[in-house]
């Protein structure tokens, strides 16, 4: 409980200190420009991201390829299920950011795809006419209310984001996340903290072999590739707080989401 509390705490401290209340959409872009986002702990941070590339190497990538050989019935599926679940984060913040009509749309998506889509294995209520779907965070909303994004991070094994988004990402702890609720924070009959660590795992991998080859070619062709990798992340996330369908240059337009948490 005291923990949670000093998370809050601490959410409300850097909310108050970064937020502009202004919602035009030019000052938003300004806000978020990639070039504004500055490298406070470059040291740590090419550390981390060392680290990373060394567990890529030993374990994503080869899982990823392997993952790869599967039927596209498989991997479209598991795909699907992770887009799905991953609902239970953008609909809260549908609302957040005052998207009524779409937190709608997609909770209706969620409940069709749960249940006649499998689990969400298929995605029926994108075969019935549902409105294309896009993912929401704790990162995106705060950014949409104003919040800068601070420095920029990469965190052992979560990989890089923003000091916004690393503090959203606690909101997922602390009740956000209904997924992590009922399987970690919870002790429920069906589900338990495998189920959740499992999902998180199965979405680095499924996302590492989504990207495989754009990631060997960024590497293959970056003279330094802790800043391309730094370059593309940003661009990304300011695409996504924008809601923009432009797909990065070397990135799949999945995105770096699929690895947070």
């Amino acid at each position: 409980m005291i923990k949670k509390i000093t998370l809050i705490l601490i959410a409300t401290i850097t909310l108050i200190a970064n937020v502009n209340a202004s919602s035009d959409g030019e000052l938003l872009l300004k806000k978020n420009d990639p070039a504004e986002v500055k490298e406070c702990w470059e040291g740590f941070n090419r550390a981390s991201f060392a680290l990373n590339q060394g567990l890529d190497k030993v374990i994503f990538k080869p899982v990823a390829s392997v993952y790869r050989t599967l039927p596209t019935p498989i991997k479209s599926g598991v795909s699907n299920s992770l887009d799905n679940l991953s609902n239970v984060v953008t609909i809260p913040n549908n609302i957040l950011q005052g998207e009524f009509s779409k937190a709608g749309v997609n909770t209706g998506r969620f409940i069709i795809n749960t249940t006649v889509g499998i689990l969400g294995f298929v995605d029926v209520a994108t075969l019935i006419g549902f409105e294309e779907y896009e993912k929401e965070d704790y990162g995106q909303t705060l950014a949409v209310h104003g919040v800068g994004p601070g420095c920029y991070l990469v965190l052992p094994v979560l990989g890089p984001k923003t000091a916004r988004d690393t503090l959203a990402s606690t909101f997922n702890f602390m009740g956000g996340d209904a997924w992590y609720n009922i399987t970690v924070a919870n002790d429920t009959q069906y589900v338990s903290e495998f189920d959740y660590y499992a999902s998180r795992v199965t979405a680095g991998v499924d996302f590492r072999a989504k990207n495989y080859d754009s990631i060997e070619n960024l590497q293959k062709n970056s003279l330094d590739f802790y800043a391309s990798v730094k370059s593309v992340y940003l661009q990304d996330r300011q695409q996504k707080i924008l809601n923009s369908n432009e797909v990065i240059e070397s990135m799949d337009d999945s995105g770096w989401e699929e690895i947070e948490n």
